[in-house]
């Protein structure tokens, strides 16, 4: 383990991965986009802005997804103590961020046919939205600190005491009376959505998760690369200075 979290060897495997996540997101992205508008039928209530869905669960799965891998990560920085998990975390971050963000305007383009209204305070919208500003919490702390460890470290404590709240997304809607309907997909006796909508919402599913492993592979290996060449910098400072 320890050989392969070795900066050369990382930037060689996140190069060796990102052409298969990059393709399998491309063919899970085209065959779910083909499926969600054009062969899943409208909604009988709904109509066609049932259609939002295939962007707004896979993106509200994904921030939910991201920020646990996040927390994980920084679980391993605390812990371990190798630098590379807390690189692993900020390369993560911005993208659960935006997948997050995603989240929320579709849910407000989705909701202002169905409630009325673009945005209400409903338990489930309130912690997805504490979920974004906890995402916009961890970037900023691994940038309050001269000493980058330092801000890494705070940013792992976030994310680790933030997880409290992706439960709360999740049940939300069990604890509370609140505009949004219960889980659909997974859900205890199977999925409760047709599979003609189910299929395209899985296949986005996949899209977005092989999406974020081709953004984050290559974050990652840009941020690997960015602190060796400014440890590079150092170092012919020092010598220089000698």
């Amino acid at each position: 383990m320890q050989r392969q979290a070795q900066p050369a060897r990382v930037v060689d495997l996140c190069g060796r991965f990102l052409p298969f996540a990059f393709a399998l997101a491309v063919i899970c992205l085209a065959a779910g986009l083909i499926s969600a508008l054009v062969l899943s039928p409208p909604d009988y209530q709904q109509g066609e802005s049932v259609r939002i869905m295939y962007v707004h669960v896979p993106a509200a799965w994904m921030g939910l997804f991201v920020y646990a891998f996040i927390a994980a990560l920084g679980g391993v920085g605390l812990v371990g103590g190798h630098p590379l998990a807390f690189h692993a975390a900020r390369a993560a971050a911005p993208v659960g961020a935006g997948f997050t963000a995603a989240c929320l305007v579709s849910g407000s383009l989705w909701g202002k046919p169905m409630w009325g209204a673009w945005w209400v305070w409903d338990a489930r919208l309130t912690s997805m939205l504490l979920l974004l500003f906890l995402y916009f919490g961890h970037a900023a702390l691994t940038r309050a600190f001269d000493d980058p460890r330092r801000g890494d470290k705070a940013a792992a404590v976030l994310a680790l005491v933030g997880c409290v709240n992706l439960p709360v997304i999740k049940f939300s809607v069990d604890w509370w009376n609140t505009l949004h309907q219960p889980a659909s997909v997974f859900k205890m006796g199977g999925p409760a959505i047709d599979p003609s909508m189910l299929l395209p919402l899985l296949l986005m599913l996949g899209a977005f998760k092989a999406l974020f492993f081709t953004l984050w592979l290559m974050r990652l290996r840009s941020s690997v690369v960015a602190a060796r060449l400014r440890a590079a910098a150092a170092r012919a400072r020092g010598a220089a200075w000698r």
